[in-house]
């Protein structure tokens, strides 16, 4: 058989190439994940349980997913379930936008210092039961993260495990301890991500335990994202008795550092904002979905 004539092969490539492109752009997609804190939420797998923080029919980012786990054993033991996610929304050609709130902070945190630079499987998005989606063969070193925003985040502790508040059996709660969580791994190795804080201060149950400002649960010193191996006092502007939270990645009047790759962009000022998200995407979430909608597109 002859070769086609010239104008018949363009005609053919200029009949596919529309096809060949949207194929092209299909196959890149942007997801947001959002992690949830201590106490659990949603059903382990199922990406589009949102029970932790509110209605699923709220807007909170593009292709927004829930990266459930149990909310109460060891961070060890339950980064599998984030780097399940990660390995399934954030490879090949896709890209996530983070949220976390809590104590997903220092899962996602522990997560990417361990984990981050390893060889992950590029998988086809489409996750099985468990939250586990199938490799196409390929793989790649680390995941596709634009960024991580973190509401009321206790990778930097709570005083309240310290005085033991909360279940002291509870390995969760265990490693929330000051100085254990500061320890638990390199919260300066964050593969070159950012994470944007969100500081709540409406806090007034347990103000006698948590140095400075805080949202009930944790200080300004964990939710601002200070370093070092212990807390800190840490407030708004115009308290005359402890030093400023500093709004950026600069460090904090005072002198104290923040972690590498991190940096507060909001500060409750107002005092408006607690910890709890009620299960309606309350307190100091609010903000933070406010901005995914806004930003994760």
């Amino acid at each position: 058989m002859g070769r086609p004539a010239r104008g018949s092969r363009q005609l053919a490539l200029a009949l596919c190439l529309p096809g060949m492109l949207a194929a092209g752009v299909a196959s890149a997609t942007n997801y947001t994940l959002w992690v949830h804190g201590r106490t659990g939420g949603g059903a382990i797998g199922n990406y589009d349980d949102f029970a932790y923080f509110g209605p699923n029919t709220t807007p909170a980012g593009v292709n927004k997913k829930s990266v459930n786990w149990d909310g109460r054993s060891g961070i060890a033991s339950q980064s599998g379930y984030v780097r399940n996610a990660l390995d399934c929304f954030c490879t090949g050609q896709n890209w996530c936008y983070i949220a976390v709130h809590s104590a997903g902070d220092m899962l996602v945190g522990y997560t990417l210092a361990n984990y981050g630079g390893s060889a992950r499987p590029v998988t086809n998005a489409q996750a099985n039961g468990a939250g586990v989606c199938t490799g196409s063969g390929g793989s790649q070193a680390g995941w596709n993260i634009r960024w991580v925003r973190a509401a009321a985040g206790s990778a930097g502790g709570s005083e309240l495990a310290d005085i033991g508040a909360w279940l002291t059996s509870e390995p969760l709660a265990q490693q929330h301890k000051v100085a254990t969580a500061r320890a638990l791994y390199n919260h300066n190795d964050t593969r070159n991500i950012w994470f944007y804080m969100y500081a709540g201060a409406n806090g007034t149950l347990y103000s006698f335990a948590l140095p400075g400002q805080d949202d009930e649960v944790v200080a300004y010193h964990s939710s601002g994202g200070a370093s070092g191996s212990s807390g800190s006092s840490l407030c708004n502007p115009g308290d005359w008795f402890c030093n400023d939270l500093r709004l950026g990645a600069g460090n904090n009047q005072g002198g104290r550092p923040k972690w590498a790759y991190h940096s507060v962009v909001f500060r409750d000022d107002g005092e408006d904002y607690g910890h709890y998200t009620g299960r309606n995407w309350g307190g100091i979430t609010s903000v933070l979905r406010r901005d995914m909608e806004n930003l994760a597109r």
